[in-house]
């Protein structure tokens, strides 16, 4: 190693270590760091689960409104779009709400899957809003569940949040790809247009949750399903694998939340994804090295539609490329604990 180099090293190193160190004051003595209440809106599913898991452990109040699903934490029915005191009156008080509500996007991208997607996502964000803006101690802190997909399929560079190009306009990808840029952009605009000044909004949006698969693979659970597939000698590329992959650990998705409530310059929407990327050949090898799998069958464009069919859910999830980058966490300090796709499908394989 070079002199220049090794100094590069070094200096890379002490980054880092001061980032941690930072992170970790931040957590422990930023007096805006909130201690007490948390509410998660359609917290029942795999996200909400890690999330109100971890908030429990440090000692929060947390509560989950939903519609029919079970918690750790304690639950309270909602409808998800009417505004109802029952549930409302567990905002009006409360530190921080993240709301993760909405019709899961694995399945067919039939025209009443995508206006059940839709719709979800805008009448529970605008129903949040509603209960804050009449809540007499407003929370403090509002994260609102976005997506990555919301950038443009494309291969040439990453979309972070400072250059990235929303998706919508390009060429040579199923039309029907703009439903989902749509419903991403409402369900932002949604929570934007609330009229909650003493609210901070932030704007999660977050690539594929990876956390351990458990005992049953479900489609809630992203990594369950590839695991599945892989271990069944099906994990091979599809589309020939150019496509890029974004993606976060569960554990560094709970930080980064932490890291976003610690820190109020942030507002507006932030990448929640892992900093490598990486196209969907490399992302598969990965996997299978993981699960010691030496045989991945590819796939081609075709056969991943019959496939997706099969599999009651869409090809664009595994066909897009979605190359996103945290820029704005990187530069204000947070350190990933998994920046990289080997070592998290490792680690997770091992649980």
């Amino acid at each position: 190693m070079s002199g220049k180099d090794g100094e590069h090293t070094r200096d890379r190193l002490r980054k880092t270590t001061l980032g941690l160190l930072l992170h970790t004051l931040a957590m422990t003595s930023n007096s805006s760091f909130p201690r007490g209440k948390v509410v998660i809106p359609g917290g029942t599913g795999q996200v909400g689960a890690l999330a109100a898991k971890h908030w429990l452990a440090l000692g929060y109040e947390v509560v989950v409104l939903t519609r029919g699903g079970a918690s750790e934490a304690r639950v309270v029915r909602w409808d998800g779009k009417t505004l109802e005191d029952a549930w409302a009156s567990e905002i009006d008080g409360a530190d921080v709400v993240l709301n993760l509500a909405g019709r899961s996007v694995s399945c067919r991208y039939s025209e009443e899957n995508l206006a059940e997607m839709l719709n979800s996502r805008v009448d529970s964000t605008r129903v949040v809003g509603e209960a804050i803006a009449r809540a007499e101690r407003p929370p403090k802190h509002r994260m609102q569940m976005s997506t990555a997909t919301i950038y443009a399929h494309r291969f040439d560079a990453p979309n972070d949040e400072e250059t990235g190009i929303l998706g919508g306009k390009e060429e040579g990808v199923p039309a029907y790809w703009k439903r989902s840029i749509h419903i991403a952009t409402e369900w932002e605009r949604m929570q934007a247009e609330a009229n909650t000044p003493h609210t901070r909004k932030v704007a999660l949006r977050t690539a594929m949750v990876m956390s351990e698969a458990g005992k049953l693979a479900t489609t809630d659970n992203i990594f369950a399903v590839l695991s599945q597939i892989t271990r069944l000698g099906l994990g091979g590329a599809i589309g020939g694998g150019r496509q890029y992959v974004s993606w976060i650990h569960g554990a560094d998705f709970v930080r980064a939340c932490d890291f976003i409530l610690a820190h109020e310059e942030i507002t507006g929407p932030i990448n929640l994804a892992a900093p490598e990327p990486l196209p969907h050949r490399e992302f598969m090898a990965a996997l299978r090295e993981a699960w010691g799998v030496r045989v991945g069958l590819p796939a081609t464009g075709w056969m991943a539609s019959i496939g997706s069919f099969f599999m009651r859910t869409d090809p664009e999830l595994v066909m897009k490329s979605r190359r996103v980058i945290p820029t704005r966490l990187l530069k204000a300090g947070f350190v990933f604990e998994h920046p990289t796709w080997a070592e998290t499908a490792k680690s997770l394989a091992l649980r």
